[in-house]
């Protein structure tokens, strides 16, 4: 550990650290625009300047160009530092638009604080301003290129960390412009998290254009439910709508970003058909009449064509709490077929991934960002794992060797830019040459023999599942002898299916005389239920997810459930009465659901749902990095 003092405080850092991260180690801010954690340094903004009082280097110097030695003594507070500060942000605000009204950045604008904390109030420069045209870049990203202060961290993010080559700096001098050839969508599947890296409005999110400020948002720690990496998010609401996601910092899953799918599916949590109230028989009833007459279909079933005539049918997407639950629930409708998955083959695949994962040889994102080989078995990143395809471009740009196996898309590759040697299968391979090999092997294209092979190869596997909450899924399966669903209905004896946020074609329930369905997301299944019952999206309510690392994770609620006051239809008006219940708010979690029909088929009642081998993840908090249940 290297030994310096910042500012009159002796700090112990690691070598290797610059002076910006260690005064930061200290809680000392040092103010920075270009400078990110992810993206290294790049000294192009001039703004953390700070005086080397002495030491092996002295007099004034950028903080994030400068690496921690012994015996520094640095101070943030000099005044040559403070001025050096603040005539950089005079010079950058020379040609700056002063648009904060109207500015989507406003309250999370990184030029905004530090022209506060620096002093400059009064604007000196007389001339005309430097003015430039905004570019159309797609449905989802905001084009303002006036507010630019030229740090160049959308450039080093977008073609030096995730391989993108259609945005970028053209220019000289002060006509320097970010954007591209021609206007247009960005090509990578990962061009949102511009809107986080850019430190001013240059980038902002139409999907949340002129909606609300930064102090407006309801925010709350979330987790990403559009695949089974467990991506760490924060989703910001107002008005009990889902306005935008933004990345949330998690070094062991996703590090500082998420793809463009995790960030922009908004659509469905205010999808307007959203269910919002119980149905029977497609007729709005309330909760007690709709989980008696369940109870009761449930009880006239077993008596007309004995027990087991009932599947009980979870998801991948399905909460822990709700899952946890289903065994239980099974037990009291005697003896029907309990089931996790909708396919024989999914199953199988899923809990020979998770049967086969240790402690020892599970790998995640950090491990494949870290790894000098890494082996990609017949999978399309982009579909069942995005960010993965973002974690081995980290890999190859530090110089691992990337191989594919089977006839799997490669576009992935193409989107980050990513070289990529196709060899015929892992024997090929000599992974003794390598010191931290890590296999990649998705479940949605391949057999259960592949999934065996490449967890016993030495090497750290990671196995990509089919949802949020696969991991959590396919352990339940195991743990219960469950089913799938098409075996169950092959046996000819379900005549009932209650199913539990489950996506099931419409085709597999022709000839299933009864159908209960608990779910948020608008479907067909919906409109052929004889019981429906509304649920709760992971944003408006508490959960676990396990993601394909066999890592619980926490999120928690964001908004209320309820209808969003924008786009309301004209003629429903609330009702002229008051209620701690907005309209269309009385929704249930998935496991409070379940939790009410046990307790009405004699269950007990259930006030906690993670009991047993779950009871550990009750307390693990929601900006952690979540615990193993390996």
């Amino acid at each position: 550990m290297l030994k310096l003092t910042i500012d009159n405080v002796e700090v112990e850092v690691p070598a290797g650290t610059n002076l910006l991260e260690a005064a930061k180690a200290a809680g000392i801010w040092i103010p920075h625009f270009c400078y990110h954690p992810a993206l290294g340094s790049a000294g192009a903004c001039r703004l953390c300047a700070v005086k080397m009082v002495d030491g092996p280097v002295k007099g004034l110097q950028m903080s994030c160009m400068i690496p921690a030695q012994d015996g520094m003594v640095v101070s943030t507070t000099d005044p040559e530092a403070l001025r050096m500060r603040q005539l950089v942000i005079e010079w950058l605000m020379t040609n700056h638009p002063h648009d904060c009204p109207v500015c989507d950045a406003g309250g999370e604008c990184l030029l905004q604080d530090y022209t506060v904390a620096g002093g400059h109030g009064i604007r000196r420069y007389q001339g005309k301003k430097r003015t430039f045209e905004n570019q159309y870049l797609g449905t989802y990203i905001q084009h303002e290129m006036n507010r630019c202060i030229e740090c160049y961290r959308c450039a080093r993010y977008y073609q030096e960390f995730a391989g993108g080559d259609d945005l970028g700096p053209m220019g000289s001098a002060s006509r320097i412009y970010f954007g591209r050839f021609r206007e247009g969508k960005l090509d990578s599947p990962f061009s949102g998290n511009i809107l986080d890296i850019c430190p001013t409005g240059v980038y902002t999110d139409k999907t949340a254009r002129f909606r609300a400020r930064y102090w407006d948002y309801d925010m709350a720690p979330s987790v990403c439910p559009w695949c089974s990496l467990g991506c760490n998010t924060v989703p910001a609401a107002r008005y009990r709508e889902l306005l935008k996601t933004m990345g949330r910092r998690n070094d062991q899953v996703n590090g500082w970003f998420i793809c463009d799918r995790g960030r922009f599916s908004n659509a469905p949590v205010n999808n307007p058909e959203r269910p919002r109230a119980p149905r029977i028989a497609g007729n709005e009833s309330g909760w007690d009449e709709a989980i008696d007459y369940l109870a009761a279909q449930i009880g006239e079933l077993n008596k007309a064509h004995g027990t087991g005539c009932l599947a009980l049918v979870g998801s991948p997407r399905l909460a822990l709490e709700g899952a946890s639950l289903l065994p239980k629930l099974a037990g009291l409708i005697e003896g029907g077929f309990l089931c996790y998955f909708i396919d024989r083959e999914e199953v199988a695949r899923a809990v020979a991934a998770v049967s086969e994962l240790t402690g020892k040889n599970c790998g995640s994102m950090a491990d494949v960002q870290s790894s000098d080989c890494i082996v990609v078995i017949n999978s399309d990143l982009l579909e069942e794992g995005p960010m993965m395809a973002m974690a081995v471009r980290q890999a190859w740009r530090k110089g691992a060797k990337v191989f594919t196996v089977g006839d799997a898309s490669q576009n992935w590759a193409e989107a980050v830019s990513v070289e990529i040697l196709k060899v015929p299968d892992l024997d090929a391979l000599p992974f003794a040459d390598y010191k931290k090999p890590v296999i990649i092997c998705g479940t949605r294209d391949n057999e259960t023999e592949a999934i065996w092979n490449a967890a016993n190869r030495g090497a750290k596997t990671v196995h990509l599942l089919s949802g949020p909450n696969a991991f959590g899924a396919a352990l339940l399966a195991k743990e219960n002898c469950a089913t799938s669903l098409d075996k169950a209905l092959a046996s000819g004896k379900v005549k009932g299916v209650i199913a539990f946020e489950a996506d099931i074609p419409m085709e597999m329930l022709t000839g299933v005389p009864f159908v209960a369905v608990a779910d948020w997301l608008p479907s067909d299944l919906l409109k052929r239920a004889d019981v429906l019952l509304p649920t709760t999206s992971w944003v408006e309510m508490d959960g676990i997810y396990i993601n394909n690392e066999g890592r619980g994770q926490r999120f928690t609620q964001v908004l209320k459930p309820g209808l969003p006051i924008k786009g309301l239809d004209p003629n429903l008006h609330p009702p002229r009465v008051h209620s701690r219940v907005p309209l269309g708010g009385d929704i249930l979690p998935a496991w409070k659901v379940i939790a009410r029909l046990i307790e009405r088929l004699d269950g007990g009642i259930i006030e906690e749902p993670l009991t047993g081998r779950w009871e550990i993840l009750r307390t693990i908090s929601p900006e952690g990095e979540g615990l193993r249940v390996l």
